[in-house]
């Protein structure tokens, strides 16, 4: 088993317990609030999460799939930056932490590591949590306001994680200028909407400016080549579902697909991959047909035909947010 897929089922285990004696309807009802809460359109200036009753219900609801949306963004950021791993790490917003748990499940070892986020009771929670990983056990969890007057000490890596959008403008500029200003590496994760979208391409522009260079997913650290309005780049990570998942939502596939966008840029050289597929593959009677953000600064749909031979069957096998051609094994 990867170092990934342990940290996952680890994970859920830790969270099932913590629903050992929360009320099924409860845990539901919390999390339907707390949903229709994150997609406000206001952004709130004070923690969402309320209580340990909120935070339990909503981290076994949400922290399987933000953790799998950010294991996919730092598993091609890894790529990009081969025989490199943070020395040290600041998960800005991080709540119970899910993005820490994906730090530790791409890069193996220990390292020092903060948490801030602005809800005391997300906080305990994840120190709770996190007893149950013991790369995780001396995580500083602390609390800090998320926005504007933010200041982060240096470190290797930041990651920012579903947190830009409940941030105001100002805010969201003031955050990523600070990660730029601390970190070598900062990785940013936002839900994979058009506006999640926007986001994340506010984000990189600034993290450009600022001198870092892209490794992920942009095969490149020049202007977006899609046309504003038109598309948006978004990626997808599958997430076994809980029976609160199926609860909340109905219906009885067991797993899902998180949709996310990303940004993972670092001031050090970085070897993106040589073009990236940023739709899923279209199979058809020997051929595949890939949609690709290539380096040349444009979206290109290339088909891969049975002649091309054992390309053909790499294609077969590629999937949505995988770099292409594919890395000679």
């Amino acid at each position: 088993m990867n170092v990934s897929a342990s940290a996952s089922d680890t994970l859920r285990g830790a969270l099932t317990d913590l629903l050992e004696g929360l009320p099924p309807k409860q845990a539901a009802q919390a999390v339907e609030r707390l949903i229709a809460s994150y997609r406000g359109a206001t952004p709130t200036d004070a923690p969402i999460l309320r209580d340990r009753a909120d935070v339990a219900a909503y981290a076994a609801y949400r922290m399987p799939a933000t953790f799998e949306a950010v294991c996919s963004a730092l598993e091609a950021f890894a790529d990009a930056v081969p025989g490199w791993a943070p020395g040290s790490h600041v998960d800005v917003g991080g709540g119970t932490g899910a993005a820490t748990w994906a730090v530790g499940a791409t890069w193996e070892g220990r390292r020092p590591v903060t948490v801030l986020d602005w809800a005391e009771p997300a906080l305990a929670l994840g120190r709770e949590i996190a007893a149950a990983n013991p790369a995780l056990r001396d995580v500083s969890w602390r609390r800090a306001r998320i926005g504007a007057s933010l200041a982060l000490d240096p470190t290797d890596l930041v990651t920012v994680s579903y947190v830009l959008n409940e941030l105001p403008a100002g805010d969201r500029a003031a955050l990523v200028d600070a990660a730029a200003s601390a970190a070598q590496a900062v990785v940013i994760v936002e839900p994979g909407t058009p506006d999640g979208y926007a986001r994340v391409i506010e984000a990189r522009d600034r993290l450009v400016a600022a001198g870092f260079r892209v490794a992920a997913p942009c095969p490149h650290s020049a202007a977006c080549p899609i046309v504003p309005g038109t598309d948006w780049c978004h990626f997808s990570a599958r997430v076994s579902r809980s029976s609160l998942h199926r609860q909340v939502k109905g219906g009885s596939l067991p797993y899902e697909d998180e949709k996310f966008s990303y940004v993972a840029a670092a001031r050090f050289p970085v070897a993106p991959a040589p073009s990236r597929v940023v739709r899923r593959p279209q199979i058809r009677k020997g051929q595949v047909l890939l949609d690709l953000c290539e380096a040349e600064e444009r979206l290109e749909r290339t088909t891969v035909t049975k002649r091309h031979g054992d390309l053909y069957r790499a294609a077969r096998d590629a999937d949505w947010g995988d770099p292409w051609p594919p890395p000679a094994s």
